[in-house]
């Protein structure tokens, strides 16, 4: 028997290259994250709205529409969609900044569904 034959068998010898290659090149983007204001009792809205416009970037009246969102509801989006790392880094940076005046201002980054 020769040496093909055996492989073709079924024995087990040979790897299937062609299915290999293929499920390399397979790649999935990587996941988007948005940071998250929670509402609380004691950061003052004028505060929410300014860290809004120096963190996010965001218009007068686009930090003053998701204050009001996170006052209302409970929670609003801030900024996104980043990486992991950039929504990390804003959600410290933000956290650092309230806490450094007083507040107990949450912020988080979550996963875009």
């Amino acid at each position: 028997m020769s040496k093909k034959e055996r492989i073709k068998k079924g024995s087990g010898a040979g790897v299937d290259l062609v299915d290999k290659e293929k499920s390399k090149d397979k790649v999935t983007p990587p996941s988007k994250y948005q940071v998250i204001y929670y509402n609380d009792d004691f950061t003052p809205m004028q505060w929410v709205a300014a860290s809004l416009i120096a963190f996010f970037k965001l218009t007068e009246d686009q930090a003053w529409n998701v204050t009001k969102r996170v006052h209302e509801k409970g929670k609003g989006i801030a900024g996104g969609p980043y990486s992991k790392e950039i929504a990390d880094t804003k959600v410290s940076k933000v956290v650092q900044f309230f806490r450094a005046n007083g507040y107990p201002l949450l912020a988080k980054s979550e996963k875009v569904q």
